[in-house]
């Protein structure tokens, strides 16, 4: 999937822009058989709380993006983040490797969407899980206020 925001020459996002040298520079995949969005990430020690333990507020910045752009694909508009609710189940180790976040839409009310995540350590571990409510914006709001530049743009 295309990352339509790159090349903008504003666009610092800590979690999704290549730009920002201290970012995650997340890639997303989407699969529209399972109606789910997803990416994977590397962490490193940089990221930890407690010795080889991914910090929980990285876990939650990574849900959260995550769900960000299923609002982008799977609502096709922007939102903002309402309202997020996090089960930590197990420690995420570090030196398991790569860390698996999968997001799915689960209802959509008016302009609130609920959409579920879950993060998987470098073992296939469950680890932790999100249920994160997104205000969502008219596609007039998304283009004018967040530059949302439309689904095909992230498709293409």
């Amino acid at each position: 999937m295309r990352n339509p925001y790159q090349n903008q020459p504003s666009h610092g996002c800590f979690c999704c822009s290549s730009h920002n040298p201290i970012g995650l520079k997340l890639e997303f995949w989407f699969d529209d058989e399972r109606g789910t969005v997803g990416t994977q990430w590397l962490p490193s020690e940089n990221f930890q709380g407690y010795h080889d333990v991914l910090h929980g507020g990285i876990q939650s910045t990574l849900m959260d993006e995550v769900a960000s752009w299923c609002i982008y694909i799977l609502a096709g508009t922007a939102g903002v983040t309402s309202k997020m609710e996090v089960a930590y189940k197990k420690p995420v180790q570090i030196s398991n490797g790569m860390v698996s976040v999968v997001g799915r839409m689960e209802k959509m009310e008016k302009r609130l969407a609920i959409v579920k995540t879950e993060l998987f350590d470098g073992k296939g571990i469950l680890c932790s899980t999100g249920q994160i409510t997104y205000f969502t914006y008219s596609a007039e709001v998304a283009k004018q206020q967040f530059g949302y530049p439309g689904l095909a743009e992230f498709l293409s």
